[in-house]
């Protein structure tokens, strides 16, 4: 008799349930906020505070990878 997927999963120890990623919204903003990197597009004004934003505060801002 055939074992169904989940059957063999757990009898090969493969039934461990791995956290997915939480691609919600909140949770992408919340990591957004976390790595501070240099921003893709925006106005003058936003590029401004960036700017500004590394300036005094060095030490949070991640360094850019290109």
């Amino acid at each position: 008799m055939p074992i169904t997927p989940d059957e063999f999963l757990k009898k090969y120890g493969f039934d461990k349930e791995d956290e997915e990623r939480d691609h919600s919204l909140r949770n992408n903003a919340m990591e957004h906020a976390k790595h501070l990197r240099r921003p893709h597009a925006g106005t003058p004004h936003d590029w401004e505070e960036w700017e500004r934003y590394k300036r005094e505060h060095p030490d949070e801002v991640e360094d850019d990878d290109h």
